[in-house]
């Protein structure tokens, strides 16, 4: 399962996965994002549910139909808003944390049983902001490191089950976040300065296909040139 699909880091993966004969499922977060999403990702199946609202996410799913065993669930969503501490809202930390830490905490929790019984893999892809964070960057990397705080613990007590857990922490890469992030900074954006997306999708899918008796737990991507 892949949150973020839509577009960059997630939609690189979806595509990824499809073309290999995975059956993927994509969470939307609302039924039209699922139609636009099973239209791009042909062969696709789509589940809603708004991460922007962690405690609806389990009537959400409730009403519908996952799937019975999960091979992986895969973190990439997320959202950011930069700003001076003095100035951000509580929206905007309520909005930036729910997207980016509570949705992914709750989706894990209700997708846990699945997971369980496949002895899956969890793989979130967080960012440098996770590890380390500049000036303007509060409320998002607040969310990235309580990420990585999460698969910390998730992997610690998962363990025992067999279920694997990965962070992914890619610095800047050419997605349409990416260049939301260079208007709030008022800089040029040129995609070809960063990192592709199909890169950070082959990071993943090296997690996963790591053999079984090894895990990658962390890595960090960057820029090549």
């Amino acid at each position: 399962m892949v949150t973020g699909a839509g577009s960059g880091i997630g939609s690189a993966v979806a595509a990824r996965l499809l073309e290999r004969g995975d059956e993927v499922w994509l969470l939307a977060r609302d039924a039209a994002r699922a139609k636009e999403l099973a239209a791009r990702h042909e062969g696709a199946r789509t589940l809603v549910g708004d991460l922007a609202e962690p405690a609806r996410l389990s009537w959400a799913l409730g009403h519908q139909a996952p799937p019975d065993r999960l091979d992986s669930l895969l973190h990439i969503a997320g959202t950011v808003e930069l700003g001076l501490v003095g100035d951000l809202t509580p929206k905007i930390w309520q909005e930036t944390l729910a997207v980016n830490l509570l949705g992914p905490a709750e989706l894990t929790r209700l997708l846990l049983p699945q997971l369980r019984l496949s002895r899956g893999h969890v793989v979130f892809v967080n960012s440098t902001s996770g590890l380390a964070v500049s000036a303007e960057w509060s409320a998002y990397g607040a969310s990235k490191s309580g990420l990585r705080a999460l698969a910390d613990a998730l992997r610690a007590e998962e363990h025992p089950a067999g279920v694997r857990v990965t962070s992914v922490y890619p610095s800047r890469t050419a997605t349409p976040m990416q260049r939301k992030v260079h208007q709030q900074e008022g800089k040029p954006y040129d995609p070809a300065r960063w990192i592709a997306p199909e890169s950070v999708a082959a990071t993943v899918l090296a997690a996963l296909d790591l053999p079984r008796d090894a895990e990658l737990t962390d890595v960090t991507v960057r820029p090549g040139r």
